[in-house]
């Protein structure tokens, strides 16, 4: 995988995207390795035809293994100092047949691995360079365990573009996960600033905080919202007496791990049904789906009970309010239904007949 650091000297911060292909280290590996047998292979042709050779600094002339080691890294390397030379015609064609060709593959290996090592860095850097140019009002997970891997493939399941999703994780498994699921990967503590501004937070439109440690997720939520004050910021706790903490800290929407999971087991235990159905609205792609969608020009005027999707609460001037409050008695221009409709339908996708498309109409 690629890793190419862009935080400030002393950092460990790093962009690292998935590679499409194979790692160039597993490709200079592979190289080194038949560089290596060219050498070895080379060194035991000359010493079991030692007395093909001659050594003009040894009084015998005989070739030793030393002397057969000197050799061929004097002639692959195309040094040659003439010390020793091939005397036979049987070594003389072999070092135009089969050491010859070998000197010229060790060589274009060197250069080639060389060359391969200095290209994938400048693409990689180039790779990197391209995805901050389309980078802002991506999404930023911080912690990519099982909720924040779920978060973020929800995400994609309901239409956002997986190069709009920046993974923040200083874990190996979760950057082999990440990487496994498309997406790009800052490595490092995402408590710390120079690891966020890495991943451009403070261009961010929202950001999922899901580390493992309520300490942890209330200090990152602290230096996103210090960084980017108009980030929407979800953030996930494990306990309840946390949660005022972490609204106090910047975070918009707090989600109780252990709380909801107790709820849903009681609700199971109580009744099977009503428990299935609640995994069955939590679960992404499948049965029936919570979205919010804007309200239909046909739909202004109407009650939130006669609109023909199921509405479950109405967003007015950015509050929300259940289906039943009085103050939405009437759906008026503006409201936004937040709706339990069939997955099939996707629920998040837009529809015509809204006011966006008469304001559209009435600009052009």
């Amino acid at each position: 995988m690629s890793d190419i650091p862009v935080g400030p000297v002393g950092g460990s911060a790093s962009v690292r995207l998935p590679d499409p292909e194979q790692s160039p280290w597993a490709a200079l590996g592979k190289r080194l390795l038949a560089a290596v047998a060219i050498l070895v292979g080379t060194v035991l042709l000359v010493y079991f035809d030692g007395s093909g050779y001659k050594d003009g600094n040894d009084p015998t002339g005989e070739v030793s293994l030393l002397d057969s080691i000197y050799y061929t890294t004097v002639t692959l390397s195309t040094t040659g100092y003439g010390d020793i030379v091939p005397v036979s015609d049987r070594a003389r064609m072999i070092n135009a047949f089969i050491i010859t060709p070998a000197r010229i593959a060790f060589l274009v290996l060197l250069i080639g691995t060389t060359l391969e090592v200095l290209a994938s860095q400048s693409r990689e850097m180039f790779r990197v360079a391209r995805w901050r140019k389309y980078m802002g009002d991506h999404v930023v997970v911080i912690g990519y365990g099982t909720k924040g891997r779920s978060a973020a493939l929800t995400l994609v399941k309901n239409g956002l573009d997986r190069g709009s999703i920046v993974v923040v994780d200083p874990s190996p498994t979760a950057l082999a996960d990440a990487h496994a699921d498309g997406f790009a990967v800052v490595t490092g503590d995402a408590t710390r600033r120079h690891i966020l501004l890495t991943a451009d937070v403070h261009e961010a439109q929202q950001v999922i905080i899901t580390t493992n440690q309520d300490a942890t997720n209330v200090l990152a939520t602290l230096t996103v919202r210090q960084l980017n004050p108009e980030v929407h910021i979800v953030a996930a706790v494990r306990e309840e007496d946390n949660v005022p903490l972490m609204k106090q800290s910047g975070a918009d929407s707090v989600i109780t791990t252990a709380e909801t999971v107790g709820r849903l087991l009681g609700l199971s235990t109580l009744s099977p049904d009503l428990g299935d159905v609640m995994e069955d609205l939590l679960t992404s792609g499948a049965g029936l789906e919570v979205g919010e969608r804007d309200l239909l020009l046909s739909e202004v005027g109407m009650q939130p009970q006669r609109v023909s999707d199921q509405v479950i609460a109405v967003v007015r001037d950015e509050k929300t309010y259940h289906y039943y409050d009085p103050v939405v008695t009437q759906l008026a221009r503006g409201d936004r239904l937040i709706v339990v409709r069939p997955s099939k339908e996707l629920p998040w996708a837009p529809r015509p007949g809204t006011h966006a498309d008469e304001d559209f109409a009435e600009d052009a």
